[in-house]
């Protein structure tokens, strides 16, 4: 009896609705109908039954009543996908305004002037760039060099470094020689970085302070010492010896611990030493190995050397 009641009602309730809709309450009961028809299973809507309900929820003010499907949140949902969709398209296809950006390119090239050249501005790296054949403003690359990296690698720092005081730095070191009788001489050297030139060198057995301090006066008599004097953090290597490198006029720079890649000029030669002398004869005795490494150094060309190693020899 409450069926038959309901029944009437809505028919009734119909009877007073208008053509319309009437024809979009039929298609959408139809398009639901359709669905559960042709899928297996779960009905799963696909992409044209999405569009069809976005479109009957801007059609139909009482489309909510006739959604069975799914939720009129899931519908709601939808359109605002297609919202951002039809958005994200619209500024994909917009034309930018103004002047053309700078390549990628170009930006790195800048950045890395400024790393290389810390003290260059604005104006001269426009001067660069323009000598370079790029068209650039100059108030680009002034707002470009505000973006650029700051902080480089503690490795690209030490190598500016190196590159722009080559001619004001040298470097010393110490390496060990065995002898036939089984003892051991220590290689003491000075080398420039400029010519790879080899300043001074002496041998000793026992490499006390005030014997490296000896060394150094006699390598860089009358304050020719260099700006700067590059050695590791050896115990021979004391705090006397940096008072002593001070004292002459020259800044001491100590490289840091286990880094043997940042005095890399005195580590290659001393590699090119053993591979071309030392590794291919015996010591026999301390006059022996200075004679053979005088020699040598005579043999690369290191003729400002010549007089330091000939002074230790006499």
């Amino acid at each position: 009896m409450f069926r038959l009641l309901r029944l009437l009602v809505e028919s009734f309730v119909r009877l007073l609705r208008s053509r319309r809709d009437l024809m979009l309450e039929n298609l959408a009961l139809r398009q639901q109908l359709a669905v559960f028809k042709s899928k297996n299973g779960r009905p799963r809507l696909a992409t044209s039954d999405k569009l069809f309900w976005v479109a009957v929820r801007r059609l139909w003010a009482g489309w909510k009543k006739a959604l069975t499907v799914v939720t009129p949140e899931t519908v709601v949902r939808w359109h605002r996908a297609g919202f951002r969709l039809y958005w994200a398209w619209l500024s994909r296809q917009r034309v930018r305004a103004g002047r053309k950006r700078i390549s990628e390119a170009v930006r790195d090239l800048i950045f890395q002037m400024v790393v290389d050249n810390p003290t260059w501005r604005a104006p001269r790296i426009h001067g660069e760039l323009k000598m370079l054949g790029f068209d650039v403003s100059e108030r680009t690359v002034s707002r470009w060099i505000r973006r650029a990296p700051r902080s480089p690698e503690p490795a690209k720092r030490w190598l500016t470094f190196l590159r722009n005081h080559r001619e004001a730095i040298a470097a010393m070191d110490f390496f060990t020689v065995p002898t036939l009788t089984f003892g051991v001489l220590y290689c003491f050297f000075i080398i420039a970085h400029d010519r790879r030139r080899i300043l001074h060198f002496n041998l000793t057995r026992n490499p006390t302070t005030a014997w490296v301090r000896q060394q150094l006066r006699e390598a860089f008599p009358y304050e020719s010492a260099p700006k700067y004097l590059i050695f590791d953090r050896d115990a021979k290597f004391s705090p006397e010896i940096v008072a002593a490198v001070r004292a002459m006029g020259s800044q001491p720079t100590r490289t840091s611990f286990r880094s043997p890649w940042q005095n890399g000029v005195a580590e290659r030669w001393v590699g090119s030493c053993r591979q071309d002398l030392l590794n291919h004869v015996i010591a026999f005795n301390e006059r022996h190995l200075k004679r053979l490494l005088l020699e040598y150094i005579v043999g690369v060309r290191a003729t400002p050397s010549s007089k330091s190693a000939t002074s230790v020899l006499n």
